[in-house]
């Protein structure tokens, strides 16, 4: 599943796309605030994990989030 278009930083001359996105650059993709992207994450509605003592968001975990929230309207 590409996330291209909700790509927080797009890939720059041979830099490849990033694999994980800091809290920060998830809530950009997602258009959605820093609170509300942290509020997801405890909630266990976007995926993240820790890396030292680092939060991290997987580069595809935005796009998960956003079609099973299309699927959950749809089949309502």
């Amino acid at each position: 599943m590409s996330i291209t278009h909700l790509d927080a930083r797009p890939a720059q001359g041979n830099d490849p796309a990033p694999v994980l996105l800091t809290v920060e650059e998830a809530a950009r993709c997602l258009r959605v605030g820093r609170t509300t992207c942290f509020a997801l994450i405890r909630r266990g509605e976007l995926e993240s994990l820790m890396i030292g003592g680092l939060r991290r968001v997987p580069a595809d975990a935005p796009t998960v989030y956003l079609a099973r929230r299309r699927a959950e309207r749809h089949a309502a």
